[in-house]
């Protein structure tokens, strides 16, 4: 077996750096079995694996690559690397491999070692780091007028994970605890292939359950708060709280609605995710327990393509206390995600679902990429990924966007 050699280059980064060293070793017919690069603040680290030919030219080649960093200010390490060694490292290759995204307001040493304790507990691998979030100014103006975007990290994982529930438990308790968010997918071909993006509306798109304003319009704010969270907390079943909640609505004058609509708090980050997701061809959809009259409202504002919530019912210019058609409660959500992505030829593996209620979790568990965003204690626990301390754009990070992306999209 011909020499194999581990060159690890280190320095200040400039222009022409790989064109200069691969020279020396093209000059050598030197075979490049692996590459690797990175740049932090202008220092460079460049790693190269390479097999040497059979002729002896070994000596001449280091001798002539050293000779060519020094002159351009650069650190050279040679590291044979045994036969045996090079082998099990090929062996690897078809490890599981997984994707950690840590996100937060601002990142801190303290939290990627918790976040790194985590990974060594659980025998997993960091093969690569990288930041996603763009580079923020440490002056204190800039810092005070800055975009209120999301810090984060990702980490490249590679090993077996033998329990799958308790790796995804252990990084929800060590997130709370920390008030970051942590998210593990598996590094397969879905995951850079999602195509579809169903969102849940009340306290997910906007931060309010509409149904709580219109009480508040009618005077029975407190009536429908009470049975609108004990449904969230998943205590009662939703369809019979939702009839219960809109039957405290007969008599409400219709024009409301219009008013309720115009004044509708979009939540932090929805309208840069969603139109980043549409620059990328993405379909987006509401699946809503609540009411179309304000789901097609945000469907013009955020350019929504698919919308499917309750119709209420009017007589008279005045609410009923009934909608028509079937109610759309968390069971009829999942299957209007798989009624879409039937139609529109995606697998359910292509498809990510956000909702911060108990209703959304049978949508959440179909869907490739599950989110409980903001979401009460018990969805937390059942679904999958959380998003707890950031805006909506803290999705985009999750399917590997990087803000460059992004802005420049």
């Amino acid at each position: 077996m011909r020499e194999i050699v581990q060159i690890d280059i280190s320095g200040s980064d400039k222009p022409g750096i790989t064109k200069a060293l691969t020279q020396v070793l093209a000059g050598y017919d030197v075979a490049v079995l692996d590459i690797g690069q990175s740049v932090i603040h202008n220092t460079l680290a460049l790693g190269l694996l390479v097999e040497l030919p059979e002729e002896p030219a070994g000596c001449p080649v280091f001798k002539e690559l050293l000779f060519r960093a020094h002159e351009l200010g650069l650190d050279v390490r040679f590291t044979p690397v045994a036969a045996d060694a090079y082998e099990h490292w090929v062996a690897e290759q078809g490890q599981a491999r997984h994707i950690l995204t840590l996100l937060g307001r601002e990142i801190s040493a303290a939290q990627i070692a918790q976040v790194a304790a985590v990974v060594t507990q659980h025998q997993l691998n960091i093969e690569q780091i990288a930041r996603l979030s763009g580079r923020i100014s440490r002056r204190a103006s800039a810092h005070a007028n800055r975009p209120n975007r999301p810090a984060c990290v990702q980490l490249w994982l590679k090993g077996p994970v033998a329990d799958v529930g308790a790796l995804h438990a252990s990084f929800l308790e060590l997130g709370s605890r920390l008030d970051v968010d942590i998210a593990i997918q598996e590094d397969d071909i879905f995951r850079r292939n999602r195509r579809l993006v169903c969102f849940d509306m009340d306290s997910t798109l906007i931060q309010t359950e509409v149904i709580d304003e219109l009480a508040a319009a009618a005077g029975v704010g407190p009536q429908v708060a009470e049975i609108t969270e004990r449904a969230m907390q998943g205590e009662l079943d939703f369809s019979e709280s939702f009839r219960r909640r809109m039957a405290l609505l007969e008599g409400l004058e219709a024009s409301v609605l219009s008013e309720i609509a115009e004044r509708l708090p979009i939540t932090d980050g929805a309208e840069r995710l969603i139109g980043a997701l549409k620059q990328l061809g993405y379909r987006v959809a509401i699946l809503s327990g609540g009411f179309t009259y304000f789901a097609e409202h945000l469907q013009r504002r955020l350019g929504i393509d698919d919308v499917h919530a309750n119709q209420l019912e009017f007589e008279n210019g005045r609410l009923t206390g009934r909608v028509t058609g079937r109610i759309v409660d968390g069971q009829r959500k999942a299957e209007l995600l798989r009624e879409i992505a039937a139609r529109e030829g995606i697998r359910l593996e292509q498809v990510i679902a956000v909702g911060d209620g108990a209703n959304d979790l049978p949508m959440l568990s179909i869907a490739g990429l599950g989110i409980a965003f903001h979401a009460k204690p018990l969805v937390k626990e059942q679904a999958r990924h959380s998003i707890a301390t950031v805006g909506l754009d803290g999705i985009l990070y999750l399917i590997g966007m990087r803000d460059r992306d992004i802005e420049s999209g």
